[in-house]
């Protein structure tokens, strides 16, 4: 497997040849250094999902029904203040042919029990939210800084690029991680999925 079992270093070369192949990704990496906000990354499964198409030879795009765009402000967490930011971003990338999730994660616990049904302790950093996303492979942050691609991986890149998914157990629930183990492995069939256990 393209990636699977080398060196950090190497794999985040590989990473950064593979996203610049993606037009859509790589377009959105590049300009969102123009929107003058300190600390945010394109995450999950767009970056995932890019690499797994690019090993199984598909399109760069296929199975990605959104760019997750998720920042860090702990000075105003009102809906108001990340609107502002939903509404920036969208407009940066109005004219390409994908969704862009923006969400603060400084504001994260004031709705998650109302959708996942249990309470949430605030982030303290953008990072520590990354720490707690649902499987190893898609926890991974990336941005441009110039031309050079700055990659936050708690678990590595090593299940990502060998396609195996493995829940996070930090926060996710099992019938979650099942739902989206069954909806990836319909689209990426070569995944290997490691069982709830």
């Amino acid at each position: 497997m393209l990636g699977h079992n080398i060196d950090l270093d190497s794999q985040k070369e590989l990473l950064l040849s593979i996203v610049s192949k993606n037009d859509i990704l790589l377009e959105i990496l590049k300009m969102s250094q123009f929107l003058h906000l300190k600390n945010y990354y394109i995450g999950a499964g767009c970056i995932c999902q890019t690499v797994w198409n690019y090993q199984n030879n598909m399109e760069l795009m296929y199975g990605i029904s959104d760019v997750d765009f998720v920042y860090f402000d702990n000075t105003d967490i009102s809906y108001e203040a990340e609107d502002c930011v939903i509404q920036k971003v969208k407009q940066q990338f109005s004219h390409l042919p994908v969704d862009i999730d923006v969400k603060n994660q400084a504001r994260v616990h004031l709705w998650y029990k109302d959708r996942y049904g249990y309470d949430l302790k605030p982030y303290t950093s953008l990072e520590e939210a990354i720490n707690t996303w649902p499987t190893t492979a898609t926890s991974i942050g990336i941005k441009m800084i110039g031309n050079n691609l700055q990659v936050y991986a708690p678990f590595g890149l090593n299940d990502m690029f060998g396609q195996i998914i493995r829940a996070n157990k930090t926060q996710i629930t099992k019938d979650t991680y099942v739902s989206k183990c069954q909806k990836w492995k319909k689209k990426w069939p070569a995944l290997k999925i490691i069982d709830w256990e």
